[in-house]
């Protein structure tokens, strides 16, 4: 399973960055690519991105998780894959992100964002949209999904300084 994570500590208390994760509406602000989410009811919402083409793409996610243990805060969602263009290359996607109190500065946080996808069928070209996987696709797709969690990263350090 590709699977790509990274910490990275940011100039700003866990309770406010908390306070901007777990609402989806500000993914816009922070999440690579996401232009807008549109039907945020309980814990489902749908990203609106775009293409390096200008496609416009939609993807469904589920929150799986919300937990908060001590000073430690936990979100996970996951993307509803079957039936969309996405189940030709996956057959999941979640993200985890943790926020705990930095030791050092203080009033900082360190933040882990973990993306996760497994890939459907390996050893197969699959074509979805504009883009194509090769054979032995998982290394683009981890080498993909570690840009995205380090430009997440940047969007969160972006927003708090």
């Amino acid at each position: 399973m590709p699977t790509a994570s990274r910490s990275r500590t940011i100039a700003a208390p866990a309770a406010d960055l908390w306070e901007v994760v777990r609402d989806p509406h500000h993914l816009p602000r922070w999440w690579p690519r996401v232009e807008g989410v549109e039907g945020v009811e309980g814990r489902a919402f749908t990203e609106v991105m775009r293409t390096s083409k200008g496609r416009v793409v939609r993807a469904d996610f589920d929150v799986i998780e919300v937990r908060e243990e001590g000073q430690r805060r936990v979100l996970r969602w996951g993307q509803r894959i079957e039936g969309t263009p996405f189940a030709a290359v996956l057959s999941s996607c979640e993200i985890e992100l943790a926020l705990e109190p930095a030791q050092v500065p203080e009033r900082a946080t360190e933040v882990t964002i973990a993306l996760h996808q497994e890939m459907r069928k390996q050893g197969v070209r699959r074509t979805v949209g504009t883009w194509s996987v090769p054979r032995g696709g998982s290394f683009l797709v981890r080498r993909a999904a570690r840009a995205t969690v380090e430009e997440a990263l940047d969007g969160l350090e972006r927003i708090s300084a």
